[in-house]
């Protein structure tokens, strides 16, 4: 794999990632139908962005160019088999030889999936604008930015150096595979970000948030806690010296301390926003850490579950559990 490919595949995680940021700024300042238009804005491709419409209208040109950047990756992964196929139209004869640096299929497969959820992405958002903001699309907008994002780190990861990398495969030890424990985690940390956008979506800053989704949230955080904190303290008890495995798991714990606290401290400047006359900073800004974070958590978690599966190989004893 090529380095150039890896480094505009890290590009494009960050543009989506900044994308995120743009996308819950919408949502905290209540911007959501600063016009009623779309793709356009008030008529126009450029408005004069001013008040709200400076948040609506920016998030769109953030996902314009997301959108961009996602083409030119799969049309990039793609390249040989275009190539060949207008070879083909030509009625050419002649054979294109397989390239040493030609992205695998699955590759190639993975880079269409991130090009249809970016075109669903885009269709959603509209939707939401359209139906002036049903908490079902909504929530599904904010759900799939969060799989979007999940795609392009997974196609960071597997673009890059370390990922060819020869390694020696390591036997998972006795227990749980930690391969299905960070599956696991990842999945219990995705439900949860279905709860927290559903529960974002649910009431603008000037109504009180519904106490069951609340409860239901708070619910989520114990049970990504105790997953996500079991699997990061199964990778340093089990493979401490594993650089490889260790680091992701101690970034995600971290993040998810950090996460946990961000969401005390967004929950309890939500409380007072009913009684401000707008959107105050103080809750924009706790709550658009909050949602940016619980993104970088996912990011982690998806990262060691890869690179687990890369690394450790399933053995008869590391699954003796299951058998017992």
């Amino acid at each position: 794999m090529t380095r150039g490919l890896h480094r505009f595949t890290l590009a494009l995680v960050v543009a989506t990632f900044l994308l995120l940021i743009a996308g819950a700024l919408v949502t905290s300042h209540d911007a959501g139908l600063a016009t009623s238009d779309w793709p356009r804005s008030n008529g126009q491709w450029f408005p004069k962005m001013v008040g709200n419409l400076f948040w609506e209208h920016g998030h769109r040109m953030v996902a314009a160019t997301v959108g961009f950047l996602t083409l030119v990756f799969a049309v990039h992964l793609h390249r040989w088999t275009l190539w060949r196929a207008l070879h083909r139209l030509t009625g050419s004869k002649s054979v294109i030889p397989t390239q040493p640096n030609e992205p695998t299929l699955w590759l190639r497969r993975l880079g269409l999936v991130a090009l249809a959820a970016v075109v669903a992405q885009g269709l959603l958002g509209g939707l939401t604008v359209k139906l002036m903001l049903p908490l079902a699309v909504s929530a599904a907008h904010a759900t799939l930015a969060q799989l979007f994002f999940c795609t392009v780190v997974t196609l960071a990861v597997v673009t890059s150096a370390g990922w060819y990398q020869e390694r020696r495969a390591i036997d998972e030890k006795s227990g749980l595979p930690l391969r299905y424990l960070a599956v696991a985690a990842a999945a219990t940390v995705f439900l949860q970000l279905i709860l927290g956008a559903t529960l974002r979506h649910s009431a603008p800053w000037d109504r009180y948030l519904p106490t069951e989704l609340v409860v239901a949230h708070v619910g989520g955080a114990l049970a990504v806690l105790v997953v996500l904190g079991g699997t990061g303290l199964t990778v340093l008890r089990r493979y401490p010296n594993e650089k490889y495995l260790t680091r992701p798991a101690m970034i995600a714990i971290a993040l998810l301390a950090i996460q946990l606290l961000l969401g005390l401290t967004a929950y309890l400047t939500r409380l007072a926003s009913p009684h401000d006359p707008q959107p105050l900073n103080p809750m924009i800004w706790v709550t658009v850490a909050h949602v940016v974070c619980g993104a970088l958590v996912f990011a982690t978690t998806i990262v060691l579950a890869l690179r687990s599966f890369r690394l450790l190989r399933a053995t008869a004893y590391g699954f003796k559990w299951a058998r017992a």
